[in-house]
């Protein structure tokens, strides 16, 4: 039997060091600090403060939550970076929308950061057509 119980766990250790490290931000990434925008057609607003770990709290309307990112270091050819955000605890008040957020929902979409770094841009694929912002810096790095 210990021979068995041995072989699992090496196995296991051995998925574990060959799983992918999950992207998080570098130093003096752009994603970092806070983060806000006027949700059009209300006087809603949103705010995120992206943290240098991968994690970030958020506000949106009587909505307060955390969750844990990954982006790209570097944007893509089209110049948008690849964000999955996925939510970890939620208040399950409504946000901005009206909807209520359960954690464990994923959000997988493309940013784009203006050249001076205090805009940006959360698209649905890596294109202007299907985005929401901009978003204002209203903070600079944050840790």
């Amino acid at each position: 039997m210990k021979p068995i119980l041995l072989a699992a766990t090496a196995a296991l250790a051995a998925s574990l060091a060959c799983a992918e490290a999950p992207r998080r931000p570098k130093a003096g990434h752009p994603i970092i600090g806070a983060w806000s925008m006027m949700v059009p057609g209300t006087d809603c607003e949103e705010t995120y403060y992206m943290r240098q770990d991968g994690t970030s709290l958020f506000t949106s309307g009587d909505e307060e939550g955390e969750s844990v990112y990954e982006i790209d270091d570097e944007p893509a050819g089209q110049g948008f970076y690849k964000f999955t955000n996925r939510i970890l605890k939620d208040n399950g008040k409504p946000d901005c929308a009206g909807t209520v957020t359960n954690p464990g929902a994923e959000l997988n979409m493309y940013l784009k950061f203006h050249p001076s770094g205090d805009l940006m841009v959360l698209c649905r694929d890596e294109s202007l057509d299907a985005c929401i912002g901009p978003l204002y810096r209203v903070g600079g790095e944050s840790s």
